[in-house]
């Protein structure tokens, strides 16, 4: 057998689109029902389909398209998506060291598909994953996402509008979903969650600001107060046990 074939850039793309059938998978209920939801606040089926084609961020689109429906500028759901992608970062810097050394637009190319999922199946491989391996992984469910966000929407033309108006619990569903797991454990974020909550309900019961903007500076106060309360916390531990 020529180790060169296996080693090759068309067997590592393959083992990434196998790695990336469950992604794939996965991805069809939530960008189906997305495509319901955009469907049912008003976007086209040309506006969905480009929001998966250029966004590609599940929790990311769901947010954007919640704002949407309330009515928010333009400036505060990018603002508010960029936020709630700063782990982002992080993952990338972590992808850095585990995937081997190419190009920089190579690189810049499959970071725009680094997802949970993406990051997940590629960050868990054994050994370094290959260039191709990535393009793989990334491939499977960036075209998951996309064609079943248009499917969804030609799908949900077909529904009666009292269907397509209850899919809406599912926008609310995924956010329990995200934030469930995190929570397990982790006081931490449980803490995060309710102070950003509280937040969110002074400044929009109070009309303090619009609900797009409420949403954004509920995040940064919690982010920023409970990391000083941690930070405080800590320092007091640490001048005790001297």
């Amino acid at each position: 057998m020529d180790v060169r074939t296996i080693d090759s850039p068309v067997s590592h793309f393959r083992q990434g689109t196998q790695a990336g059938l469950s992604i794939a998978i996965g991805y069809f209920p939530i960008a189906l029902t997305f495509g319901l939801l955009a469907k049912s606040s008003g976007l086209s089926m040309l506006e969905t389909v480009l929001m998966s084609l250029i966004v590609f961020a599940g929790a990311s689109q769901y947010i954007a398209l919640n704002l949407i429906s309330l009515g928010t500028g333009v400036f505060e759901i990018v603002l508010t998506t960029f936020i709630v992608n700063i782990r982002h970062f992080l993952m990338s810097t972590t992808l850095t060291e585990k995937v081997e050394e190419d190009s920089l637009w190579a690189k810049i190319t499959y970071a725009f598909g680094l997802t949970d999922e993406t990051f997940s199946v590629i960050a868990t491989r054994e050994g370094k994953a290959a260039t191709g391996f990535v393009f793989g992984v990334i491939v499977m469910a960036y075209g998951s996402w996309v064609v079943f966000s248009g499917v969804g929407h030609v799908f949900g033309a077909g529904l009666p509008q009292t269907l397509q108006e209850s899919m809406g619990v599912a926008l609310y569903a995924m956010f329990v979903g995200l934030l469930v797991p995190s929570l397990k454990g982790n006081r931490k974020y449980a803490f995060l969650a309710l102070v950003a909550a509280a937040f969110n309900s002074i400044f929009t019961l109070g009309k303090v600001l619009s609900t797009g903007w409420s949403i954004v500076v509920a995040t940064l106060l919690s982010a920023i107060l409970v990391e000083w309360i941690l930070y405080i916390k800590q320092k007091g531990g640490m001048a005790h046990g001297q």
